[in-house]
């Protein structure tokens, strides 16, 4: 754990260089179509450049990070942030594209892919151990089991890595 505690998505930099490269692909092959039809041209290129930059920040992944009380999740335009210890409520939502939304005592809301949680333990560990403090204090009144299954998700599937690397399988 790095030395000020605060512990970033390790996905977030490869998801990132996926979406760079699919959207310079595809601009490239909308650039190379339209020059092989000899329409290319600066207005043309442009509209593609535009269609390009709208796919970058649809595609853009957020980054989440989290630190001791706190999870972040930061977009293309701005951030979210709640105080893991003072949560009130937990849901997953499912749907082409399951996210989990934690909500705060003070209003903040997260809406994060569980899948960031699956794939870095330590945002896990600081989410549950803020999670814990909320319980403790009372404060989480909807959530405790959605929390659970993914505890148990995340639980089986560090299982499940583990004995793969040992050759267990």
């Amino acid at each position: 754990m790095p030395a000020n505690g605060t512990v970033h998505d390790r996905t977030w930099l490869p998801e990132l260089r996926a979406t760079l490269c699919c959207t310079t692909g595809l601009l490239v092959v909308m650039l190379l179509v339209d020059l092989a039809n000899g329409t290319l041209t600066p207005w043309r290129a442009g509209c593609w450049v535009a269609v390009a930059l709208v796919l970058f920040a649809v595609l853009f992944p957020p980054r989440v990070t989290a630190g001791d009380g706190w999870l972040r999740s930061r977009g293309l335009v701005r951030g979210h942030r709640v105080e893991t210890d003072r949560l009130v409520v937990v849901r997953r939502t499912d749907g082409m594209a399951p996210r989990l939304v934690l909500r705060d005592a003070r209003g903040g809301r997260v809406e994060l892919d569980p899948k960031v949680l699956s794939a870095n333990p330590v945002l896990w560990h600081r989410l549950d151990q803020g999670v814990r403090r909320s319980r403790e204090r009372g404060l989480l009144r909807c959530g405790a089991a959605t929390l659970q299954v993914l505890a148990d998700r995340i639980d089986q599937d560090g299982a499940r890595a583990v004995f793969e690397a040992s050759g267990l399988e």
